[in-house]
Order: structure tokens, then sequence, then C-alpha cells
């Protein structure tokens, strides 16, 4: 199947409140082009030069999201044109991002990374620190970031019930805030979970933004 037909057959399947990310991260221009073509407009890339390099030959109407880890002196190359970051996991990444967002005058959608996995290479907050990190007065003075939702990863195995309960659990987390802390944030919608090997998992389970790679462009070329 060509890149077109799968998207094409992706986007059938989904949910209509569900947006699907093509994480192009590791394959060509000429991939995310095919891509672009099949009417795909949200891509995910992970590497701030790369995704910089990407963006400046591509389409203008692109909207690029940023998934991986973002380190804090790669902010400002991708500030002046980024979408949406899933992966902020500290305040001090939101003040960065703060701080550049101020120098080119723009607003900033984030989602905090949460942590559930069983497995130690996966970054993010823990539920607990979450909650700790949106109640803490000091992120109301951002006023160049939007916190937009929670992005999480379930652990990576073929045990469907361990990845049910931890998708379960970021779901739960977020209902949390979303009629808790952060009610009076009409912004706090996205919730990003599911990549090819389990979005069926993740939809069912609330997300409304899978990321998916694999599955689009096949296996990454590094």
């Amino acid at each position: 199947m060509s890149i077109a037909q799968r998207i094409q057959e992706l986007k059938q399947s989904l949910p209509s409140d569900v947006t699907l990310v093509a994480v192009s991260k590791f394959h060509p221009v000429e991939a995310l082009q095919a891509a672009y073509d099949a009417g795909q407009r949200v891509f995910g890339e992970s590497r701030a030069q790369e995704l910089v390099a990407k963006q400046r030959q591509l389409p203008a109407d692109i909207e690029w999201h940023f998934i991986g880890t973002l380190q804090t002196n790669k902010v400002k190359e991708i500030v002046p044109f980024i979408s949406l970051i899933h992966s902020v996991d500290s305040f001090r990444l939101l003040q960065e991002i703060e701080k550049q967002a101020a120098k080119v005058d723009r607003v900033i959608r984030v989602l905090l990374e949460i942590h559930v996995a069983q497995e130690e290479t996966k970054h993010g907050l823990t539920p607990e620190a979450c909650r700790q990190l949106l109640a803490d007065e000091a992120v109301t003075h951002l006023p160049h970031v939007r916190i937009c939702g929670l992005m999480g990863m379930a652990s990576n195995t073929d045990d469907e019930a361990q990845v049910k309960a931890e998708f379960h659990q970021i779901h739960a987390l977020f209902s949390e805030l979303k009629d808790g802390i952060c009610r009076s944030n009409p912004d706090f919608t996205w919730l990003s979970m599911g990549m090819s090997h389990d979005y069926p998992l993740a939809i069912a389970e609330g997300s409304n933004l899978i990321r998916i790679g694999t599955y689009i462009f096949g296996e990454r070329v590094y």
C-alpha cells in the first residue's frame, strides 16, 4: 500500500473527533510530501534540527507538532512556527517556552507529558507531579504558554490489559484535571495517546490525538 492509501484508510477508520498526527521523524521530505498530497496536514517530529529543516522545505500550511524530548536550548528553534508541543515534562521547560515565545510574540500550545509506563526510558511527569505543577501559582503567569491537555505512552508490551490500564490511568487524570484544576481553561481538551501498534486501545480509552508513524511511512530509515 502507498502512503496515500494508508492515510486514507486510517482516516476512514478513525472517529470524527480523533486527530491524526503523521509521525514523520527520520523519513525523507518526499515521504512527507506524499502524505501532504493525500490530504494530511498535521505532522509530528521529535528532533528540533530535523523539524526546522523539513519545515523550510514543505508547504506553509502544515501544522507541526513536536513529540519528542525537548531540550531547553532547542526551544528557540521551533517556537516561531510550532503548533503544539506534546512533551512538556517540567516547569523549567515551560519557563523557557514562555521566554522564547514572548520574543516572537506567539502563544504556544503545549501538552504535559505523563509517565505511567513500566519502562524507565520513558519521560514525563508522574500524575502527582502533574497535579502539583498545575496547582503552582507560577503557571498562571506564563501568558505565552497555553496548556491544552496531556500526552502519554503505554509500556511497549504485548500485554493488552496492561496497555489498556495505563491509557485508562492517563485518561482518568485528564478527566480529573479537566473537571477540577483546569476547569476554567477552555483549551484543556487534548489527550494525546496511541501509536501505530496500540492506537485502537488508546482511542477506546479516550484519546483524541494519535501519533502514527510506522503504519503510514513504514520502518524508519536511520
